[in-house]
């Protein structure tokens, strides 16, 4: 909080400059941001911490008068500014840098809109900020303050049902390793539970004819399971590789906790290269079977993170086939350090081939369109940026591709120009669970090609990650993704808005029938579940 102050008491002003002090009186983080007020019994009343504060600020500040009050928050810069090539010890390194991280520079600063000019004029020169750097904001500066509200009012009709994942037909009374031998398997989560991925790293870890483990973990959650069954495997003699991304913004600390507790137990733990974040989530499972060695292939769009997964809508592929087990074990050589990038079977991978996979796909359906043949381009996203594909989809749009698009973030596609843009459309869905996976289709209907990938459009995914595409080729599979993604999730017209020409969104009419993609398909899991059977197709296609 940003108070100024006059001095009262007479005695000469210390400061050359003329006017008011500033004084910032930091609002604790360990009190409840929501102060609850005496009020009838059939009614609740709160006042902002940070307005309890002011109204009593003048206590702190004997011998001055408080001329001015005004909540603010800043955005620091917290990346981190890490020489990989230099360091000597990169975790030593980047522990420096997480202790100067709160230091870090202003480069947003949030007022409260009725603030007083002097408040903001004063706080702008000592963060040396700009006006455009300034938010007014006429609401709470930290919405997230007001979740204190659901611990008070227990109104049924503003609280969502709980609900528990289905568990997939395939995973019910049988080992993970039994139901992928059967059939490459395709789950939706959070819609499907994520207890088979859990699964599968624990089994492993138990089971005496599993004989190594690789996995890559760029996020986990508190008391990570996935790191608990990799220590649990390497003290019962596998050989087993994490690869920890320690760079994660924001997870530096954690996953740096969580390399030093798996090397401890015996993990041989590997930060990814140098320069590259490893993004990609991909787990291997090396098994005697009988007289023969086979390998166990996970790949999703989402993080190992079992709570996150309860919140985000991503997918995961398992199978056993030689072609992605082949792929994933030279990704895995080339991320130890043991072999060169290498010509892949299935995958495309970024830095490698992954930006021009994207680029071919699209240019593939632009050249089809030109014929004269059906084209089309459908895809998934959480954030469109690169301007190289952007340009490639308008290119494709002007030999007459349709394309549709699902960006739930930042999309610097502009839809709806004539000429430019006028076969694309782009919305986003905004609803319970945050829109998260990567699914990609190039072509018409079930015989598309179609991707899962953990990388958006973006060329920090392109060019400074390790970042994985992979095909879904089962018949099956494909039907599925083309019925429950292109088919229920892009014709939703109950959370979805769309982007309009300008840059603003507007929501999509609801006509009947109501299309809630997330309801939908959390009752299409439950069908899953409960008889084994696909889901019955809602659509073929947007529109």
């Amino acid at each position: 909080m940003a108070v100024i102050l006059d001095q009262t008491n007479g005695r000469k002003r210390k400061e050359t400059r003329p006017g008011a002090s500033l004084a910032v009186v930091q609002v604790p983080s360990v009190m409840r941001r929501l102060v609850r007020l005496p009020s009838a019994a059939d009614q609740h009343a709160f006042v902002l911490l940070e307005a309890l504060i002011a109204s009593h600020v003048a206590a702190l500040f004997p011998g001055y008068a408080v001329k001015h009050t005004a909540a603010f928050r800043v955005t620091r810069n917290w990346d981190l500014a890490v020489d990989e090539e230099d360091s000597e010890d990169l975790l030593h390194t980047i522990q420096d840098e997480l202790r100067r991280r709160d230091r870090g520079a202003a480069v947003r600063l949030e007022i409260a809109a009725d603030a007083p000019s002097e408040v903001e004029r004063e706080l702008t020169q000592a963060l040396h900020l700009d006006e455009p750097d300034v938010y007014r904001l006429s609401g709470p500066l930290q919405p997230g303050d007001l979740m204190a509200l659901t611990e008070t009012d227990q109104r049924a009709e503003l609280r969502r049902e709980p609900f528990v994942p289905a568990m997939p037909r395939q995973f019910q009374d049988k080992s993970v390793f039994s139901a992928v031998e059967q059939e490459d398997i395709l789950l939706s989560h959070p819609f499907e539970s994520f207890d088979p991925v859990v699964r599968f790293i624990e089994e492993a870890a138990d089971d005496p004819n599993v004989l190594a483990i690789k996995q890559t973990l760029y996020r986990t959650s508190g008391d990570s399971p996935f790191v608990r069954a990799l220590s649990r495997a390497a003290e019962n003699g596998k050989q087993v590789t994490a690869i920890v991304e320690i760079k994660a913004r924001f997870d530096e600390a954690n996953n740096i906790a969580w390399a030093r507790r798996l090397e401890e137990n015996g993990v041989h733990v590997v930060y990814g290269l140098i320069g590259l974040k490893t993004h990609c989530k991909v787990a291997l499972v090396v098994r005697r079977v009988g007289g023969e060695i086979r390998r166990y292939v996970h790949l999703g769009t989402g993080n190992y993170n079992p709570q996150t997964a309860r919140q985000y809508t991503d997918m995961s592929f398992f199978t056993v086939r030689n072609e992605f087990a082949d792929d994933v074990t030279a990704l895995f050589n080339m991320l130890t350090g043991y072999s060169e990038a290498p010509h892949w079977a299935r995958l495309a991978a970024a830095p490698i081939d992954l930006h021009e996979r994207i680029l071919e796909l699209i240019h593939r359906e632009t050249e089809r369109a030109r014929k004269g043949e059906p084209a089309r381009i459908m895809a998934k996203l959480n954030a469109l940026v690169d301007d190289t594909v952007i340009r490639a989809l308008y290119a494709a749009n002007a030999a007459g591709v349709q394309i549709d698009l699902m960006v739930r973030g930042i999309c610097c596609l502009r839809p709806g120009v004539p000429g430019v843009s006028d076969k694309i459309r782009v919305i986003s869905v905004v609803d319970r669970f945050l829109e998260h996976s990567r699914v990609l289709s190039f072509g018409i209907g079930e015989k598309a090609d179609m991707f899962l990938s953990s990388a958006d459009w973006m060329p920090r995914n392109f060019l400074r990650r390790v970042e994985v595409m992979f095909p879904i080729e089962s018949p099956a599979l494909k039907a599925r993704l083309h019925a429950e993604v292109f088919g229920i999730s892009f014709n939703d017209n109950v959370k979805a808005r769309e982007l309009l020409v300008d840059g603003t969104y507007r929501r999509v009419p609801t006509v009947p029938p109501p299309i809630q993609s997330q309801v939908m398909l959390l009752e299409a899991a439950r069908h899953h579940s409960e008889v084994g059977k696909q889901v019955i197709r809602h659509s073929s296609a947007p529109g």
